[in-house]
């Protein structure tokens, strides 16, 4: 299997699915003209990934912004590892006095059922 790295572009994020680190990162903004057409690559690949049996995975989001059509393929992707054999935790990166990003940080760690991690960052980072 090999890993999965997309660019990112001013409405897509970075991906950087790596199976040697077993660490799967989006960072960036999400608001794809078409969220399920460019999450599907990733749901895929997951779901690929996952049935292989890689025991732990990270999983890493720091998004900045995110639609609501991308929020919805990102519960997707969570659930999919959530309800594969991947034993996963979840980061969930927002910057401080970012509230919004908090919240739906706290949003999906409630409906998700792996570990799941805040982590604040500054600005700049």
């Amino acid at each position: 299997m090999e890993d999965l790295i997309i660019e990112r572009t001013s409405k897509t994020p970075e991906v950087s699915f790596l199976v040697l680190d077993k660490k799967l990162t989006l960072a960036g903004r999400s608001i794809p003209e078409n969220s399920i057409q460019f999450y599907e690559g990733l749901l895929s690949w997951a779901d690929a990934f996952c049935a292989s049996g890689p025991g732990s995975v990270e999983v890493h989001i720091k998004l900045e912004y995110f639609n609501t059509s991308s929020s919805k393929c990102l519960m997707d992707l969570l659930k999919r590892i959530e309800q594969s054999p991947c034993e996963a935790e979840v980061f969930w990166y927002y910057e401080e006095e970012d509230e919004d990003m908090q919240e739906a940080g706290e949003d999906y760690a409630a409906i998700i059922q792996l570990p799941f991690k805040l982590v604040e960052t500054s600005p700049d980072a």
